[in-house]
């Protein structure tokens, strides 16, 4: 029977994580690789000579033969890095690799196309031991192309007994999948980075202040007064991969199942009224020229970011992190710029709250290629377990102790910002590195987490930055509820999202940038052809499904 037909996993009601969304979903990409099966040494069941008492090899001295590891990473173009070859992959061959007679190989995935890339890399059948994404749906996605290995948690526990410790609750709730053992994870704590910058000192040459941009109207109202200053326009990029948009513009409280049928990181919920006034919005800004005008053009980070530091627009969204150059190079082309992060608020039509997208509580969900064999499985599992020891994974975090940062008297590492040597961090600090673990830091207690994360997520002289980002989503922690998880695959959804994904960029841009007399025409002619392009039959799916009770919130 395929696998996809049906699931029994997440018996237990989800947690919600509280938090803000920030990572990316990618849609897209349908390229099935070859299901051939697995070598027949690939079950846990086949494990050779064991060498333990428990029934696995003993590998604590070192593999036999040599071992290729691969390992994907995050490719996101930061300039002057790179992500396979660079200090921390070398000292990670030294550390790890060399000491287990493993070649750990960083297989690159760029951000913004990762499912494309996953895809053809699959075909390829040179996709890395890992597969892994943010979001379930994605996962369940690849499960259902039978390019993920069941597993053993035995095995887990055997080889990465530190990892386990950690996360093996998780694992065991989350990561069954018609009865067979698929996903592992890593841990996910409660916090999150994602900003949203503005130039204060442009809100305030205009009259207003920051604190004013309390509803999506006020933050237009201040639109218009830039426009008329000649300062520039508000920051904008091609929506896709990542449906979030339309959270500010539903009612609250949602509606449970309301939320289960539109809400979908993969698949825009092009036909609600939320979106609709999403759309409208993004019109009137265009039309009035109060937007980016190529906003469509920025489909990459680099993109929207050099509008920003070139003084064109005035706002940008990007996860904060004490090495990130956007302060400095904005200064060089503006000497006088000043910084504040937009209130929650901004966004939203008066009278609605800032709801947002919360996650869940896991960070990357992961699966073991299917064509890894007993060795390069055990092999990932010691990996995740090096990486769980507190001095490697501080290490990845940190850099070299009075190189990158010094200890201050409380033991949290003090970030030397002008550090430029051989082991520099990654513009996020080394996070696609140690993401396979958790996604952020942890220490004793949280008053030190906070303390350690303030640090980190603002350069010096940005501290304040930080404080109102947390200070923000702590005051907007209720207005966060994470999707519904469906409790079956949903068929639909994985046959129509690429071509859906696709669509969706042409139907919304066609609406947005029609002229605004044309809004209510161009808008109900895109739905109908959306509906009638899958996206009836996806909300037919999940509606059988939803009447069956077979969801979770």
């Amino acid at each position: 029977m395929n696998k996809r037909k049906k699931m029994t996993m997440f018996l237990a009601v989800m947690m919600s994580a509280s938090m803000l969304a920030g990572c990316t979903n990618n849609g897209g990409g349908n390229n099935v690789p070859d299901n051939d099966p697995p070598p027949t040494n690939n079950t846990t069941e086949n494990v050779g000579d064991t060498g333990t008492a428990d029934g696995f090899p003993d590998y604590s001295q070192g593999f036999p033969e040599t071992v290729d590891l691969d390992i994907p990473v995050y490719e996101r173009a930061f300039e002057g890095w790179n992500v396979t070859d660079n200090y921390y992959t070398r000292w990670i061959q030294n550390e790890f690799g060399d000491k287990h007679n493993i070649n750990v190989n960083f297989v690159p995935i760029t951000r913004n196309n990762e499912v494309t890339d996953y895809e053809q890399l699959l075909a390829a059948r040179r996709a890395p031991d890992i597969i892994f994404h943010y979001d379930m749906p994605q996962a369940l996605a690849y499960y259902g192309e039978d390019v993920m290995q069941p597993l053993d948690w035995n095995e887990i526990e055997h080889y990465a007994p530190t990892y386990w410790s950690n996360m093996g609750e998780t694992i065991q709730q989350y990561g069954v999948v018609n009865d067979q053992n698929v996903f592992f994870f890593a841990a996910r704590p409660d916090t999150d980075n994602f900003v949203n910058l503005i130039r204060k000192d442009w809100v305030e040459q205009v009259g207003m202040k920051v604190e004013d941009l309390t509803s999506l109207e006020k933050y237009n109202e201040m639109l218009v007064k830039w426009k008329e200053a000649g300062l520039g326009v508000t920051g904008g990029a091609l929506t896709r991969n990542n449906y979030v948009y339309s959270y500010g513009f539903r009612d609250w409280p949602v509606d449970p199942e309301y939320r289960a049928l539109y809400s979908d990181l993969g698949v825009a919920d092009f036909t609600t009224k939320d979106t609709e006034a999403w759309l409208r919005n993004l019109n009137y800004q265009f039309n009035n020229g109060l937007i980016d005008k190529e906003f469509y053009l920025r489909d990459d980070d680099g993109k929207i970011k050099s509008e920003f530091v070139a003084g064109r627009t005035g706002t940008y969204g990007f996860y904060l992190a004490s090495n990130t150059d956007v302060f400095e190079a904005t200064l060089k082309n503006n000497p006088q710029a000043e910084f504040a992060v937009v209130p929650p608020g901004a966004g939203v039509p008066e009278g609605n709250v800032p709801q947002a997208r919360a996650y869940w509580p896991f960070g990357f969900i992961m699966g073991m290629n299917y064509l890894s064999t007993p060795e390069e499985r055990a092999a990932v599992w010691m990996y995740l377990e090096w990486m769980s020891q507190h001095e490697n994974l501080f290490t990845l975090q940190n850099g070299v102790e009075g190189e990158n940062y010094t200890l201050d008297e409380e033991g949290l590492p003090v970030r030397n910002a002008d550090f430029t040597g051989e082991s520099v961090l990654a513009q996020n600090n080394n996070k696609d590195y140690w993401a396979l673990v958790t996604e952020s830091p942890v220490f004793e207690t949280p008053e030190l987490t906070v303390k350690y994360n303030l640090r980190n997520w603002a350069p010096a002289g940005y501290e304040q930055l930080a404080e109102d980002m947390l200070r923000y989503r702590d005051e907007t922690a209720e207005y966060r509820t994470p999707d519904a998880l469906f409790t079956v695959v949903l068929e639909k959804v994985n046959d129509y999202k690429a071509d859906l994904n696709s669509l969706f960029q042409e139907l919304y841009l066609e609406v947005a940038l029609a002229p605004e007399a044309e809004f209510d025409a161009k808008y109900e002619a895109a739905k109908q052809r959306y509906l009638s392009a899958g996206y009836q039959e996806i909300l037919d799916e999940k509606q059988q499904a939803i009447d069956a009770g077979q969801f979770a919130n």
